[in-house]
């Protein structure tokens, strides 16, 4: 069984990563420092947004991001906001690039 990292831990590594990167991030929402999901949010800085969630491949049972929401940023703040009233624990990332970079298809990152 390969243990697994806190969502603290892994989230300190993702803001570092991104931060070599010159990415600017955000925690928004802070959830369970050992536990909570994580969502990560991608603004593009031109009114449009994606929402990701890591979740897992059925068939490998690998862990991997997808795209929970994406459109206008006030639909995928109001998504979000969704989510959150389900499970107060979860963690929510705001990614900030242009370029739409976010890094979640990064090795080590699943």
């Amino acid at each position: 069984m390969t243990p697994r990292l806190t969502s603290r831990f892994w989230i300190d590594a993702y803001l570092t990563r991104l931060r070599l990167h010159d990415i600017p991030a955000f925690v928004t929402a802070h959830g369970d420092d050992n536990a909570g999901a994580v969502l990560v949010k991608l603004a593009t800085l031109d009114g449009k947004a994606k929402a990701f969630t890591r979740g897992f491949d059925l068939q490998t049972g690998d862990r991997q991001w997808t795209t929970l929401a994406e459109g206008e940023e006030r639909d995928i703040d109001q998504t979000i906001a969704k989510q959150r009233s389900f499970d107060p624990d979860l963690w929510v990332i705001e990614v900030e690039d242009r370029a739409g970079r976010h890094l979640l298809d990064a090795p080590g990152l699943a």
